[in-house]
């Protein structure tokens, strides 16, 4: 299934407006290629820039709850980067540390479901009826039942 861009467009229009991000400059662009993740976003912090990057073929079949999902990426951004300077000041940068891989672990588990849960709790608020994807968890159970 083809995305819509333009239909992509409205909701990230929606959303922007909803999490007070307006003055933030956002671009969508669409993954035509093999790629290992649904969606991911690039931010440009000093230049209030950001591109949302939706992968043609998502794992993800609700797409708003993506782009709400990362919107809260770049909503959190300045505490993202905040505490990811703050382990590397504890325990340094290099990546073979079990260590600080343990605490990134740490940080990143709990920064993907705080916005998950975020996103979730925000499209239901809005009245959304779509079904949430269950992308990740599917294609386990997929693989499991193969």
């Amino acid at each position: 299934m083809a995305i819509d861009r333009d239909k992509l467009q409205i909701c990230l229009s929606k959303w922007q407006e909803v999490l007070r991000l307006r003055d933030w400059d956002i671009k969508l662009e669409i993954i035509h290629r093999r790629w290992r993740k649904s969606g991911d976003i690039k931010i440009d912090q000093d230049d209030r820039k950001a591109v949302i990057l939706i992968n043609n073929t998502p794992k993800c079949t609700n797409l708003e709850e993506l782009v709400v999902h990362e919107l809260l990426h770049l909503k959190l951004w300045g505490m993202d980067q905040m505490i990811e300077k703050f382990i590397n000041q504890i325990f340094g940068t290099d990546d073979s540390d079990p260590k600080r891989d343990f605490a990134m672990n740490q940080f990143f588990m709990l920064l993907e479901s705080t916005v998950e849960d975020l996103a979730k709790g925000f499209l239901k608020a809005s009245g959304c009826r779509e079904e949430l994807s269950f992308g990740r968890l599917q294609h386990q159970v997929d693989q499991e039942i193969k």
